[in-house]
């Protein structure tokens, strides 16, 4: 196993997506808004004041296009991981009204799939699986051999890594649920993690959660 001492992560939510301002349930091919290109213009001039390692990006497209921002004035060329994409809806919402009675409750379902064990709507991620993404995802980081990286990522998933790495086992549904309630982020959103010795332990610190001052 490598050498998984004194890491530290910046993670990036993408930038505004179409979808996030239209009324709908996002499909997965969302394109970013006008004003998330330049929110990912001013991420990746903040970005690019960083010494990192690894550009580590969701293949979606919002986040795609994000990265693409931070390669062009950094260099650094985008790894893409399936562990980091957005909570994992199910296949029928995409693109969907959020008027449409049908969508509306298979929405509703699968929320409560992502705050309970064992329930599952359609081919959606439910409560088990995604937490068990969010467990793999850090442990890729953590067993990686670069000691700094950029992840590219989305606003859900990026709160559950937060929550899983401040509650630890202690994350039951319930809390899980109350936490994503009370925690918000912004679109391109600076937030980072630590890993290393803390306390009486090795484990993962938040270190800075959803800075945006570049957004002025």
């Amino acid at each position: 196993m490598n050498d998984a001492s004194e890491k530290i992560v910046y993670f990036v939510r993408h930038g505004e997506s179409e979808a996030n301002i239209t009324p709908v349930y996002q499909p997965l091919g969302s394109p970013l808004s006008g004003k998330g290109r330049q929110q990912a213009k001013l991420i990746a001039e903040r970005i690019a004041k960083v010494s990192f390692e690894a550009l580590v990006v969701s293949p979606l497209f919002r986040a795609k296009e994000t990265a693409e921002a931070i390669t062009k004035l950094t260099g650094k060329k985008p790894e893409y991981s399936d562990l980091f994409v957005e909570r994992i809806k199910p296949t029928r919402l995409g693109g969907k009204s959020r008027d449409d009675k049908e969508a509306s409750g298979l929405w509703k379902e699968w929320e409560k799939s992502l705050y309970a064990h064992g329930l599952r709507a359609e081919d959606g991620e439910n409560f088990d699986d995604h937490i068990a993404r969010a467990d793999k995802a850090l442990d890729f980081l953590k067993n990686r051999t670069e000691k700094t990286m950029v992840v590219v990522t989305h606003g859900f998933f990026l709160r559950t890594i937060i929550a899983r790495v401040i509650l630890g086992d202690s994350l039951t549904p319930e809390a899980f649920k109350n936490f994503h309630m009370r925690v918000g982020t912004e679109n391109t959103g600076l937030s980072v993690l630590k890993y290393g010795k803390t306390w009486e332990t090795t484990s993962w610190l938040l270190w800075i959660f959803n800075d945006h001052a570049h957004l002025g």
